[in-house]
């Protein structure tokens, strides 16, 4: 007996060390790795839109902005829980969310509120990564269906399969085969360039695959169990924010290489607005507190996250608009002016399966909310609670088949969405919550001395809210919604292939210039925006 007890404690040991995370490291490890996603691949389109110093400036100030409503987040749900732990209430199958923070400490307005602002901001963040890897999908399915049995093992088993696997395909994908495919049916294709180079199915049928392997984060429980993923993820996003770095530097200045950002009123609140939405990944905030074994230990980890984002972002985005300049204007995607390279083949792998992870962060409160909805949210049977999530990835399918428009969709949500669900909505709740002086007086947590105390706390409060209402939200807005109105006016909704190059002269022309059509230039020349 003593023999059998032994590889099933070992195997629980590994479990969960893979599995169940709690820990201050594994909170910095999420919030690292959700802040930044695909919106790194379009920082530098930023820059090209701001000019360099706007954009550095921009990125250092949305940053600190971002870290403190994500503060703010934390300290109302701490003095959420107090509260409610006063009263005896159990929270160990329960999940606490946003919405019932503002319900609990400022009534069911409030809680309405947050729940619209929040439900959509997380809806249309996880369509915007289902958009995303239609891009880039055709060359990394094989490793994002590896990530995807790896659900579905055991652990301790799936992590060495993953790399070893991982391996095989490299090297098959680099002989001198590598333009061929799995299956011709398209299931798993393999290609040795992006998408719309040799790839025979269209951007939506990618939306469609990507969509079913994304439907498979609803067997993951919670934040809690998001441990190797949000440490892949973190790895995956060095990864690439280093290689756009080096590769720029390394290729220098193309020739004739202009800076004249910014140009254009439009262009420049777009910029802006972009980066408001990259440091405004702390919807989750509550999520990723409740999984935390002392969520009292979170109030200084999303600045520190947030610190270390910026490491990263800072030099890949200057880098490659110093490389590049105005070129960028017209690609918004990064990838597009790099040339192709084993490094930046990875790159976009890494790229794929960090979009994957970062949808299972999105949509996993939304699996919450639906849950608590239907009364399944305390359920200890994970097969019923994933297939009762099922629902929820359906509208997400939908609408990034309506809006395929990447780029423009995240100034477009930065603006109406984020601009109220992270900064202004957390900003007058922790106002309104402490209005009263008994209130301040009886706070959980008091605001730090160096910040001014209660009259610092409200005076940043009210600059916050003033400056992403107007700046944020009105010029924000304005400027995201000519941009994606235009895309509208362009491509049309639940167009089949956004901005996909001509692969043939169509069999039977509307006009004769479009019986000329040339084959597709390298993807470098390619991706316009």
């Amino acid at each position: 007996m003593e023999t059998e007890g032994k590889p099933q404690d070992v195997k629980t040991r590994l479990s969960k060390f893979f599995w169940h995370g709690g820990s201050v490291y594994d909170a910095w490890f999420s919030c690292a790795s959700n802040q930044v996603a695909q919106v790194l691949l379009t920082l530098p389109y930023s820059f090209s839109q701001l000019g360099m110093l706007s954009g550095i400036l921009f990125q250092l100030f949305y940053g600190l902005m971002g870290s403190w409503t994500a503060y703010l987040i934390s300290i109302l749900y701490v003095e959420y829980r107090t509260r409610k732990e006063r009263e005896k209430a159990d929270f160990r199958n329960h999940v606490i969310q946003w919405f019932e923070v503002l319900d609990g400490l400022l009534g069911k307005h409030w809680r309405n509120v947050g729940l619209a602002f929040n439900c959509t901001f997380l809806l249309f963040g996880s369509v915007i990564q289902l958009i995303a890897c239609a891009r880039h999908l055709p060359l990394s399915l094989p490793i994002l269906l590896l990530l995807l049995l790896s659900l579905s093992l055991s652990l301790s088993f799936s992590v060495s399969c993953f790399f070893f696997t991982h391996h095989i395909f490299f090297s098959f994908l680099y002989n001198k085969q590598r333009s061929e495919a799995f299956s011709a049916t398209g299931h798993v294709v393999c290609c040795s360039n992006i998408y719309y180079i040799n790839d025979n199915l269209d951007k939506r049928t990618w939306t469609y695959i990507f969509g079913a392997c994304c439907a498979t984060t609803v067997f993951i429980p919670s934040f809690h169990n998001y441990r190797i993923w949000s440490f892949l993820g973190l790895i995956m996003t060095t990864y690439t924010a280093w290689y756009l770095t080096v590769a720029s530097l390394l290729h220098g200045q193309m020739e004739g290489v202009k800076h004249s950002g910014p140009s254009k009123l439009v262009l420049y609140f777009t910029g802006a607005t972009n980066i408001l939405y990259t440091f405004g990944g702390h919807a989750v905030t509550v999520e990723i507190m409740h999984a935390m074994w002392k969520p009292q230990k979170f109030k200084a980890i999303y600045l520190l996250a947030t610190v270390y984002v910026l490491t990263l972002t800072l030099p890949s985005a200057a880098a490659v608009y110093w490389a590049f300049g105005d070129a960028l204007l017209s690609h918004s995607n990064a990838f597009a002016l790099l040339p192709r390279s084993h490094f930046r083949d990875m790159a976009v792998h890494v790229v794929v399966l960090l979009q994957f992870i970062t949808f299972g962060f999105a949509c996993t409160p939304l699996y919450f909310v639906w849950e608590k909805a239907i009364g399944m949210h305390e359920c200890k049977s994970l097969c019923k609670r994933a297939a009762a999530r099922l629902p929820v990835v359906v509208p997400i399918w939908f609408l990034a088949i309506i809006f395929p428009f990447f780029g423009p969709i995240n100034s477009t949500v930065g603006s109406l969405l984020v601009s109220f669900t992270v900064y202004i909505i957390p900003a007058l709740a922790h106002i309104f919550t402490f209005k009263s002086a008994a209130a301040r007086e009886n706070a959980v947590e008091q605001p730090p001395k160096y910040l001014g105390r209660w009259a610092g706390a409200y005076t940043i409060n009210i600059f916050v809210v003033v400056w992403v209402f107007v700046v944020g939200f009105g010029f924000g807005g304005w400027a995201s919604m000519i941009n994606f109105v235009h895309q509208i006016d362009t491509f049309g909704l639940f167009t089949k292939c956004y901005q996909c190059p001509p692969s043939s002269p169509p069999q039977h022309p509307l006009n004769t210039t479009s019986a000329s059509v040339s084959p597709p230039p390298p993807l470098h020349h390619l991706h316009h925006h």
